[in-house]
């Protein structure tokens, strides 16, 4: 199985929020609400079987770039993933507020 980066272009409807979301390749999470889901085991693989919904449980900074942490409620798996330019900025500034309370 490779770990490298396979982009998918894909849209779809959050099932956390109902939001319509227009994926460009890199989108891995609603922009407006910032769950996710557990879809792949490495980036674009759609190899887990999971599927389960990923909260934001926090974020961070990394080389000055917000980073959103997601835990999965369903088995606990944790990502972290790239801020995207149309996330709901009200609800990031509150997961960098909380910090990172997983201490990765």
């Amino acid at each position: 199985m490779a770990r490298q980066f396979q982009r998918r272009i894909e849209d779809f409807n959050c099932e956390h929020c109902g939001q319509p979301v227009q994926g460009d390749g890199y989108t891995n999470h609603c922009p407006a609400c910032l769950w996710s889901k557990h879809v792949d085991v490495h980036p674009g693989d759609r190899a887990a079987n999971c599927g389960g919904l990923m909260e934001p449980v926090g974020a961070e900074t990394k080389g000055g770039e917000p980073i959103i942490i997601h835990r999965c409620q369903r088995c606990g798996h944790v990502k972290r993933n790239r801020v995207a330019a149309d996330d709901d900025r009200d609800l990031l500034f509150d997961l960098l507020a909380q910090g990172n309370p997983l201490r990765l």
